[in-house]
């Protein structure tokens, strides 16, 4: 394929007819990349919530194509216009995203920095803790809308600055393959197939430019049709292949699925295991659970293990708030929980540790926690969310010891309570807009007669615990009220059936109709007792069943307070269950906890074991798998120009080798192998030109039979191109001469010896004669001596 030269400007040279050359045309190629990135975009639909977003990215995509387009129609210097157009998109994101922060609104400053460093932090975050389909907040659409840029500008640059637009389709597979990272079911075939079909309607408008450009220069028309049309056959097996690799990629490792119990996946994108509120129920919906951790502790009581604090309800959706690690605050030393005042008992309780299948960032632990100690890698936490994370290890293989205080609030300290919230706690009493009526008449109804906030937090939890609800993980994905947000509890609050994202995220949203500071929290449950004694102390297993939710009520000289709205699951604290309760931990009404004493002599769950050890092995082997299965998809997808350049090459041979093609095919490849090479090739140079070009190049021109080789394929090539026309009953098929395609091996060997590596390594990887869909023709040009079209006589094969 011939490169086309989209850069040229030059207004003052003249075609054959002597009309002044016209400024080539870059519109209709900028407006098809522009909608090959918007079709890739698309695939992303199922992972994103809503459609505002997809507007976002089409106003910074085309705000970024147009620009570079206006940038090179000034004649801006080449390697100016990706920097400049960079700049342009710099100043898209301080338009939309700066928050008036930027000078005059475009040009950002130190203020525009620290938001965009906001927002990507806030998107990142959004990202790890989201479900799917997540809700498109301001930071995840920052990053979307960066993204979409640098591929715009990338495209831009591959199609028209380098004028190899067949590779600038590469990153329009990026968006494509996301899915395969969240979705069990990978990218969707209608994203796939529009944006194969951008792709080719593109090669085609490059294609219909590449012969009017080659007509301006010739002064004939049509001369570029049947390598059009061959051009056409090529790029729809490239696009084929190219779509096929991103499909291997987005379907055939999927990184959103099974990541051990509870652990997040190896991605960092959306949905993993530990997630708020879908994925949480997936875990549940598991028909085997699998191990996640085991613990001895001291405490009175066996301790939930909280992970992850939800604090800020968007939409559909429960966020965890917004914070940054401090590296002063390591785990060795833990202040008490804000909110907490001395009049409060309290006993020191140790707990040990370890997790057996369970990858992920967050550290499960009694809440509050004092102290860690044994941890692999650097870990700290955050006062307000009470969270322990690391920011260079994971939880998978850890053992470590805690110390975390029981706390034993009464009945008469919560009901005391009162007083101003702290400024910090007042975000946990919003509401996200448009919140049903239901929500907040649910609360009045059922707290009607309450004299406290804490009554009013006992009669909400014995309603969700009380006869008319109940435990179930599959209605709610049935009757399509799945996850935590507003619209989804009014719901369950009508179905009465539904899982522990939904009675927690109920009470908390109530709480909050209410008055009364609420968040959601979610971790594990204690577990199931084993016989297996050590130290004096009972080992208990947690799976991936006991992932739960459960919210926390603030109280003014208390602090967060867990409350237990679930029936059938955990247990209720002893300062919420309600003062008639007939047994510890059992509201009336209720169901039997489900923590009870369970033998579980399993050798792989028990620490130290060979058993545990293979298992942690094969997890990692899976991992690695997971890793090498994604480079082996991104490799086939940069290795398709390449491969088909040698199929191509190997079809050519074999047709001269079969007489079904004459020595100008001989020419052509030849032609593709020195344009691979770095030698200039344009569609005006003759082949005696040419022949020249090639001949100036190290190893052919200084040896010998490298270079008479080169000339008896230049004299074939001249002869099958301006030999007389035979009469009908003389023609047939052209033979090329003997030893052709002996002569063409020994010529492009050597083109490729004398090249550098860097030379070499493009020709096999990005081959320029495939960056244009018109085949090199040297008989496309008029021979400069007045000879006869080049092209007139050429009766190869279209395939080749």
């Amino acid at each position: 394929m011939a490169s086309i030269d989209y850069s040229s400007t030059d207004t003052s040279s003249t075609d054959n007819g002597g009309t002044p050359g016209r400024r080539a045309v870059r519109w209709p190629v900028s407006l098809m990349l522009l909608v090959l990135l918007l079709a890739g975009c698309t695939a992303l639909g199922p992972v994103l919530a809503g459609s505002g977003w997809w507007w976002v990215l089409l106003a910074v995509a085309a705000g970024v194509l147009a620009a570079a387009a206006g940038i090179r129609h000034a004649r801006a210097p080449v390697a100016l216009v990706p920097i400049l157009t960079t700049g342009v998109l710099v100043a898209l994101l301080t338009l939309l995203f700066g928050g008036g922060t930027g000078f005059a609104w475009l040009i950002p400053t130190g203020d525009t920095l620290t938001r965009f460093s906001a927002l990507a932090t806030a998107g990142i975050r959004s990202i790890q803790t989201q479900g799917t389909p997540a809700e498109v907040l301001d930071g995840i659409l920052f990053l979307l809308a960066v993204g979409v840029g640098v591929l715009a500008i990338l495209m831009d640059t591959l199609a028209l600055g380098l004028r190899w637009p067949a590779l600038a389709g590469i990153p329009a597979l990026v968006p494509i393959v996301v899915p395969g990272f969240v979705l069990d079911d990978g990218a969707d075939w209608a994203a796939l197939v529009a944006t194969a079909v951008a792709y080719l309607v593109l090669l085609r408008v490059d294609v219909h430019l590449a012969a009017r450009r080659a007509e301006h220069h010739s002064g004939t028309r049509g001369l570029g049709i049947s390598g059009a049309g061959v051009a056409m056959r090529g790029a729809v097996v490239v696009a084929a292949l190219g779509i096929v690799a991103a499909m291997a990629v987005s379907v055939a490792v999927p990184l959103g699925g099974d990541a051990g119990a509870g652990g997040r996946p190896s991605s960092a994108l959306f949905g993993g295991a530990i997630s708020p509120m879908i994925n949480l129920g997936q875990d549940l919906r598991r028909p085997k659970a699998g191990p996640a951790l085991h613990y001895r502790t001291t405490a009175s009581e066996q301790p939930y293990f909280a992970l992850l604090t939800l604090d800020d309800i968007k939409g559909t959706t429960w966020l965890p708030r917004a914070v940054e690690v401090d590296p002063d605050k390591s785990v060795g030393s833990i202040d008490d929980p804000p909110g907490l005042s001395d009049g409060v008992a309290r006993t020191t309780a140790t707990t040990t540790i370890g997790i057996d299948n369970v990858s992920t960032d967050l550290l499960p632990v009694p809440v509050p926690a004092t102290s860690v100690a044994g941890l692999t890698g650097d870990w700290f936490w955050n006062n307000d969310t009470r969270a322990i994370t690391s920011i260079d290890s994971t939880t998978l293989g850890q053992r470590y010891t805690v110390t975390s205080l029981e706390l034993q609030p009464t009945r008469e300290q919560l009901r005391e309570s009162g007083g101003r919230y702290p400024v910090g706690i007042e975000p946990s009493l919003a509401l996200p807009g448009g919140t049903p009526d239901l929500i907040g008449e649910t609360a009045r109804a059922v707290t009607t007669g309450t004299e406290s906030n804490y009554d009013a937090a006992v009669a909400l939890q014995d309603y969700l615990r009380g006869n008319d609800f109940s435990y179930d993980t599959e209605a709610p994905v049935e009757d399509n009220y799945d996850g935590g947000g507003a619209d989804v509890i009014a719901t369950f609050l009508e179905k009465k059936r539904g899982y522990c994202v939904h009675f927690a995220s109920a009470m908390a949203l109530m709480s909050r109709s209410l008055g009364i500071p609420s968040r959601v929290t979610l971790g594990y449950l204690p577990g199931s007792r084993t016989t297996t004694v050590i130290g004096g102390l009972n080992r208990y297993n947690v799976d991936s069943h006991d992932l739960h939710a459960w919210p926390e009520l603030y109280f003014v000289g208390v602090g967060w307070v867990p409350f237990e709205p679930t029936p059938g699951r955990g247990t209720v604290p002893d300062y919420a269950r309600p003062e008639s309760s007939a047994a510890p931990g059992q509201p009336a009404g209720g169901d039997a906890p489900s923590v009870a004493p369970q033998a579980n002599e399993d050798p792989a769950l028990q620490p130290g074991t060979p058993e545990a050890a293979a298992a942690a092995e094969q997890n990692l082997t899976g991992a690695l798998a997971r890793a090498a299965l994604i480079a082996a998809g991104l490799a086939l997808i940069l290795l398709v120009p390449g491969v088909w350049r040698r199929l191509r090459r190997r079809r050519r041979r074999a047709l001269i080798v079969h007489g079904r093609a004459d020595a100008s095919l001989a020419w052509r490849e030849l032609a593709d192998t020195a344009a691979d090479h770095g030698v200039p090739v344009h569609d005006t140079l003759t082949a005696r030109e040419l022949s020249a070009d090639i001949r100036a190049r190290r190893g052919i021109g200084d040896t010998p039979t490298v270079r008479d080789a080169l000339e008896r394929l230049l004299v074939a090539t001249e002869r099958t191109r301006y030999a007389r026309t035979m009469a009908p009953a003389e023609a047939g098929s052209p033979r090329p001469p003997d030893g052709t395609v002996d002569d063409l091996d020994l010529v492009v060997h050597a083109l490729h010896r004398g090249s550098s590596v860097a030379e070499r390594l493009r020709a096999v990887l990005f081959p320029a004669s495939l960056s244009s869909p018109l085949l090199r023709r040297m008989g496309l040009a008029r021979d400069p001596a007045g000879g006869q079209d080049a092209g007139a006589n050429d009766q190869t094969p279209a395939g080749a």
